[in-house]
């Protein structure tokens, strides 16, 4: 098939976008010296993971549904964290995990039984356990997204860890980007040996999180590597890992979408899709903001101008403003561009209104189904 020829709405996924990144994040994985995983919470369309997996097989889970599919889909190591563990799930947690973060002290001495038994009986692979700390260094602008505003639950605060870092430990983990650069990283790090340096003789890993834009336009790839030389010369014996989200399908991707109606109310006119933002791009109203629209023009209030209205019955479901060279009608088709990172994973089926189908668009401009979604599926997710 051919773009054009495919039913709106879908999302599709350009597997000459993607390669083009992960070639960038193996090519700084090689020459920085560090382990680059991917995050499936900022991507988990596991029909692409071939693709991905010809140059990244290590995973970073937060779910043991996401800890599963890593090791189903993936094949290589896990590296779990989630904010508290259960007596129901630590066990199945150590059972797929080569690596494990825990988000307090309490959490860590509460499991610690259970790790060391596990690590302790032949045969089982051993899992080494971390502890993730916040710097307290917060360079991200939308709140929602920083994991280092005050009051903070996630991570130790050097004045809460002291002095002393519990026994068995074995790596330090810190999250506190979002699409964010080198130099911000380089912020975190300052801040991060000031404060947890003196540990790191103690540890055989550090985890520096997500939020490493490196696929960015403009996003200073010899910085980083510099800024990872820096730090591996001052702790050699240490094992940096990363695990960028977005960086891994940034602008590999698309949402198509039609036209269904355009309604002119107190002077406003709202074009009305065929998708949602609540259901399906979520994060243009918890972030905000504004796609970009690959068919539209600079805004400008001379030219015909229009919000664009979910088809959901939520009041709040439209962005907008975007102006176009004319006039949209019913069936225009509109593309709303770099909807792969954190879009498809946090879709709903609010007012059991379709799902957009899943497509793989190759370099030579074929295209195939991924997934198409049908009534059944927003049964099956009902009880």
């Amino acid at each position: 098939m051919k773009i054009e020829e495919i039913p709106t709405p879908f999302y599709i996924v350009y597997e000459e976008k993607l390669r083009r990144n992960l070639e960038l994040i193996s090519r700084v994985k090689q020459e920085a010296g560090v382990n680059i995983i991917m995050a499936f919470k900022a991507n988990a369309l596991w029909k692409t993971f071939p693709i991905i997996k010809e140059y990244v097989t290590d995973s970073t889970a937060s779910s043991l549904n996401e800890m599963h599919l890593g090791n189903e889909e993936l094949g290589g190591n896990v590296h779990s964290y989630c904010p508290a563990y259960t007596p129901e799930t630590i066990n199945e947690y150590l059972n797929g995990s080569s690596h494990i973060t825990f988000n307090s002290v309490n959490q860590f001495n509460r499991f610690k039984a259970d790790l060391d038994k596990h690590n302790a009986t032949p045969g089982n692979k051993h899992v080494s356990p971390g502890l993730r700390v916040n710097p307290l260094c917060s360079v991200i602008e939308t709140d929602i997204y920083n994991p280092a505003l005050p009051g903070s639950r996630f991570g130790v605060t050097a004045e809460q860890l002291g002095d002393t870092l519990p026994e068995g430990i074995e790596g330090l983990h810190f999250h506190s980007l979002c699409e964010s650069s080198s130099y911000d990283l380089q912020r975190v790090l300052e801040a991060f040996e000031q404060q947890f340096g003196k540990f790191l003789p103690q540890v055989k890993w550090v985890n520096m999180g997500g939020g490493h834009l490196m696929t960015r336009e403009g996003y200073d790839v010899q910085h980083l590597i510099g800024l990872l030389h820096d730090f591996k010369s001052r702790y050699p014996w240490l094992n940096i890992i990363m695990e960028p989200g977005s960086a891994f399908t940034w602008r590999t991707g698309d949402l198509i979408t039609s036209v269904v109606d355009v309604v002119d109310n107190q002077g406003v006119k709202t074009a009305i899709i065929d998708a949602s933002f609540a259901c399906h791009m979520p994060d243009c109203l918890e972030m905000p903001y504004k796609p970009a629209i690959a068919e539209s023009v600079e805004t400008d209030p001379s030219l015909p101008t229009y919000r664009l209205g979910g088809n959901s019955c939520l009041s709040g479901d439209y962005v907008g403003d975007w102006s176009f060279e004319k006039p949209l009608a019913t069936g225009d088709r509109l593309t709303l561009e770099d909807m792969n990172h954190y879009t498809t994973v946090k879709t709903t089926m609010f007012n059991g209104i379709q799902h957009p189908s899943i497509v793989l668009c190759d370099k030579e401009g074929d295209c195939r189904y991924l997934r198409r979604f049908d009534y059944s599926d927003y049964k099956s997710r009902m009880s």
